[in-house]
């Protein structure tokens, strides 16, 4: 059922599955707990009745948070009371979040509190927020109000229904270069994107929901059209207990970006000498049987290695400006060299060798930024930036980044993401960066310490280049690669997990950042992270503070003293 509102999904997906679980999360460990479609239709329209209490309706509505029931039910809410949501991703910087909330022009602020460093300034900070609203806090103040008190209090019924053209979503960007931008969604923008395409997707599938929820990508497939489907959408509380919770919630569908089934496919060549069988038991569960791809490009090799363990890989392109999907790969007709084909409300053409798209889902401009929006979009097509085409069946194929095409000395045209798909194909490079470095092509790479450990890869100099000079004994002259940098410590990168080529200047060292706010070198803790990485043996450490991190290992969490070198605590 094609739908042009995002009320329509809700009330039909209410009508058809009721009493049926709509979302499921845990309380406590492994404990869990779920709400029917008919309680989430009831508790978005008691937000709805919040917001017109409070004299909101119509107005922005600014939230933010760790994905959870009180943010679906706020984001319904807002949107079918035809009031406009702005989601912001979580883990932003106090001072930049204030300001996408006063840019936005938000009246009320609805926050998890894992973010009361916000709820301390955002009232001085943003004159025009009206209200500030917890999504934990079990009685309202005078400066903060209670969600779950609000909800009690004006329990009702809300029937509002939405111009499809109207404003419902400004999703602001998270790009590799420049100021976020608000991408202004309409109802039609939103829900036509969620429920055009026919997947061939069963009522009552069970999807594990793992990316963040402020983002695109997440908001339309996990959530939106796991909606319509009547699917079971299992909240993932922490991207380092997802080998955990697959196995406590055992989805038959997860999505995910690139880098994610990167960490699995590490996973997986670790027991290649087990029976495939036995492995897709223990690592996936016996019912997970598609992984939907987005966001970056994938290795193609990933999607024959996942089917041998009875994974269906779906690749699919997109960018919040469309809503976000723009083409997906369908499970019975895949085409591993493409990032899929055009959905059904989508044309697509390619001028000067850039991807042009047009249809329902393109967004009406960016908030308050008319010379962005007219730099974007031309006679209603949409300038993705993307280079590629779209074939005779209607299938997309990118070739690079208009913005990051190197330009040699000779006039040639490089594209750095083809040469960091070729690079990067090999086990020892974890992330690449390829830019143009004072008229040569120069190559960094931050590569997988732990591999090489394992290979008794001594000097990781050495082994690098002599990759770098197998590459280039098959390149033509203007794509051979002339420097080569290594990286002690990860890229910064975006929540979609993309590089931040802006913080990344040529010929720049990692190993002299200095961080002024603690007075330490980000590198020296950093490289002590990796170090405890090898050292315990373990796949991910993160990042606490400057005193602690904390790690993944044999299905327990533990705390590591940085300085002392010892684990604080486990759980």
């Amino acid at each position: 059922m094609v739908c042009n509102t995002i009320r329509e999904i809700i009330v039909h997906a209410e009508q058809e599955f009721g009493t049926h679980d709509a979302i499921r999360y845990k309380v406590k460990k492994d404990v869990v707990e779920a709400k029917s479609y008919t309680q989430l239709k009831q508790d978005s329209e008691s937000f709805s009745c919040v917001l017109k209490a409070l004299g909101e309706q119509g107005s922005h509505i600014a939230m933010t948070g760790m994905t959870s029931y009180e943010w679906i039910v706020a984001y319904f809410g807002t949107v079918n009371s035809g009031s406009v949501a702005v989601p912001l991703d979580v883990s932003l910087p106090a001072e930049e979040m204030c300001e996408l909330i006063d840019r936005a022009d938000a009246a009320v602020f609805v926050v998890d509190e894992v973010r009361k460093d916000v709820i301390a300034i955002v009232r001085e900070r943003c004159p025009k927020l009206k209200y500030v609203i917890s999504m934990q806090q079990k009685e309202s103040t005078d400066t903060l109000l209670s969600f779950s008190q609000l909800l009690k209090e004006h329990a009702g019924s809300f029937d509002h229904w939405a111009n499809p053209e109207a404003l419902c979503t400004i999703m602001f960007t998270s790009g590799t270069t420049g100021k976020s931008k608000g991408v202004m969604l309409t109802q039609r923008n939103m829900a036509e994107n969620a429920t055009c395409l026919d997947m061939k997707i069963p009522a009552r599938t069970v999807v594990l929901s793992v990316l963040p929820i402020h983002h695109a990508y997440c908001l339309s497939m996990d959530i939106l059209k796991g909606i319509s489907l009547g699917s079971v959408i299992c909240i993932n509380d922490s991207l380092i207990r997802v080998a955990k919770n697959i196995k406590l919630f055992e989805p038959n569908m997860i999505l995910m970006v690139p880098l994610m089934i990167e960490t699995l496919a590490k996973k997986l060549e670790e027991a290649a000498a087990l029976p495939p069988a036995i492995v897709k038991k223990e690592v996936f569960g016996d019912q997970l049987h598609t992984i939907c791809s987005g966001g970056a490009y994938l290795n193609p090799e990933l999607i024959d290695l996942f089917e041998k363990y009875g994974i269906t890989i779906l690749q699919g392109y997109g960018m919040t400006e469309c809503a976000p999907v723009i083409s997906t790969n369908l499970s019975w007709d895949i085409r591993k060299d493409t990032v899929g084909k055009l959905m059904p409300n989508c044309e697509a053409k390619t001028v000067d060798k850039e991807l042009w798209v047009r249809g329902s889902s393109v967004m009406q401009g960016y908030y308050k930024m008319p010379k962005e929006t007219e730099e974007t979009l031309t006679d209603g097509w949409l300038r993705t930036g993307d280079l590629g085409y779209v074939d005779e069946d209607n299938y997309i194929h990118l070739t690079g980044r208009l913005k990051n095409l190197i330009i040699t000395k000779n006039g040639e045209n490089v594209s750095p993401e083809e040469l960091e798909n070729k690079i990067g194909s090999s086990r020892l490079v974890q992330e690449i960066l390829v830019r143009d470095a004072q008229g040569v092509i120069e190559a960094e790479i931050f590569p997988d310490y732990e591999y090489a450990q394992k290979k008794e890869i001594s000097d990781m100099k050495a082994a690098l280049q002599e990759l770098i000079d197998d590459y280039n004994k098959e390149a033509p002259a203007h794509k051979k690669v002339y420097s080569l940098k290594v990286r002690e410590t990860e890229f910064d990168k975006t929540p979609s997990k993309k590089i931040l080529t802006d913080k990344i200047s040529p010929g720049s060292d990692s190993r002299e950042t200095y961080d002024n706010k603690y007075g330490y070198h980000t590198s020296f803790l950093s490289a002590g992270i990796w170090d405890l990485k090898r050292f315990y043996a373990c796949k991910q450490v993160f990042l606490l503070n400057k005193c602690f991190a904390v790690y993944e290992k044999y299905d327990k969490i533990f705390v590591i003293d940085i300085q002392n070198r010892n684990i604080k605590n486990s759980y």
